[in-house]
């Protein structure tokens, strides 16, 4: 099975983006550029038009679609707040997907990348055939580094130069495997997943 369209979570609503998401997503990147410039590339070419961010909105939807990428929106359960952005991505290979995620800066501190980051384990190993999970980490983001360790991904290796932003610098991969699964705290989150259909699979 592919990753679900929408999942569910105690506090949160994460899935495919929409169109008409893009005013939404626009007031919560507009208001998080600061915070997001050291860490994210893409915050270097913000802040877009509004018809920009529907192109973009489009994009994602269409690879999701295709089942090329899978970019999800992070909402607040009513939906009516866009709180960050997460995705399973498959740039690392066949066998595995890489999970990104940025919380605006109003919302951060209150572990919903943790959350969400979790829900997206869960969904990949239990309604997917994927066999590993990667997440990428700037070293000196420690709060992009306590979410891997949080949900029991082991700290692989740490790759030189391999990010290019703002300036050459290295970066740290934590990595969770099928096998180990069971035993990270992702495995007990409570959650509902559904296709694109509306039909609950999880």
């Amino acid at each position: 099975m592919t990753p679900p369209y929408r999942i569910v979570t105690e506090r949160l609503v994460l899935r495919c983006w929409e169109p008409r998401d893009a005013a939404a997503l626009k007031e919560a990147v507009d208001s998080s550029i600061e915070h997001l410039l050291p860490w994210m590339p893409w915050a270097a070419d913000e802040p877009q038009s509004l018809a920009q961010k529907v192109e973009l909105l489009r994009e994602f939807r269409g690879n999701f679609d295709l089942g090329r990428d899978y970019v999800y929106g992070i909402f607040d359960r009513a939906e009516a707040e866009v709180v960050g952005g997460t995705g399973l991505h498959t740039r690392v290979g066949p066998e595995a997907y890489e999970i990104g995620y940025w919380i605006s800066a109003g919302r951060a501190g209150e572990g919903l990348a943790t959350e969400a980051t979790a829900a997206l384990t869960r969904v990949t190993f239990e309604l997917t055939d994927m066999e590993r999970i990667d997440i990428r980490c700037d070293p000196a983001n420690e709060h992009s580094r306590a979410i891997p360790r949080k949900l029991g991904y082991m700290e692989e290796a740490t790759l030189r130069r391999r990010l290019h932003y703002p300036e050459p610098r290295d970066v740290v991969v934590y990595s969770l495997l099928r096998e180990d699964f069971a035993s990270s705290p992702a495995a007990s989150l409570l959650l509902e997943a559904y296709d694109a259909a509306g039909q609950r699979v999880l």
